[in-house]
């Protein structure tokens, strides 16, 4: 019988996490497919990794960082800005609107409380960056009861079951209140958001995917360690 790899890494791990939640989707693996890829006994992934959730929490964490400074380079307006957000929402909606897998991925993470934990403290601090001129009276609480409720928002706008309403439609309904919530001028919200419809957000939506898994690829060993 050959003999089972004793030296994987956390970050070998990750990356064929990563590979295998873009491949089969997330719900679809499992601790155990990903430890048969790697050739490793499932107790060595439990020992990193104690659920398939702390992988998806991992990648949740880095996903965040890429794909916020992804979006500041593409609204080109400047660091933390408004329009950053609004791009940010409507690609993941529409990638999650033409790729099941794509979806699966953001649906688990926001169900997860691991996850959705790390997604609000980012979100918060983002926030804080972004919306300080606007709320500029605002403590630490408000703006996290605030990104509780953007958080419930977005989510909303992801999963789609029976007849979903029309993409556009969802991204418009879901600006409108984030952007309210952080008293964002009314005709600052249109603005925004008709500036983002006339960009290519569908094709920057899945590329963002494609980025961030090359980007998981590639990184070095020492990220994890």
């Amino acid at each position: 019988m050959a003999r089972r790899r004793v030296n994987t890494t956390k970050h070998e791990i990750v990356q064929a996490a990563m590979k295998a939640f873009v491949e089969q989707g997330y719900s679809a693996t499992s601790i155990r497919s990903i430890a048969a890829e790697l050739d490793v006994n499932p107790g060595l992934m439990i020992y990193y990794f104690p659920t398939k959730e702390h992988l998806l929490a991992v990648l949740v964490e880095m996903l965040c960082d890429f794909q916020w400074k992804l979006m500041e380079r593409e609204a080109d307006e400047g660091y933390s800005s408004v329009m950053a957000i609004c791009l940010e929402l409507t690609s993941i909606a529409s990638a999650c609107e033409s790729d099941p897998i794509i979806k699966d991925f953001f649906l688990s993470s926001y169900s997860s409380p691991m996850c959705l934990d790390i997604i609000r403290k980012n979100d918060e601090e983002r926030a804080k960056k972004v919306f300080a001129k606007y709320c500029p009276d605002w403590t630490d609480e408000q703006y996290a009861e605030a990104e509780a409720l953007c958080s419930g928002i977005e989510y909303a706008t992801l999963m789609t079951v029976g007849t979903p309403v029309a993409l556009e439609t969802r991204i418009t309904g879901a600006l409108e209140s984030i952007l309210g919530i952080y008293k964002i001028p009314e005709e600052l919200i249109r603005q925004k958001i008709n500036k983002v419809f006339s960009m290519d957000y569908k094709s920057l939506g899945k590329r963002v995917f494609a980025d961030f898994r090359s980007y998981v690829e590639s990184s070095s060993k020492h990220m994890f360690e």
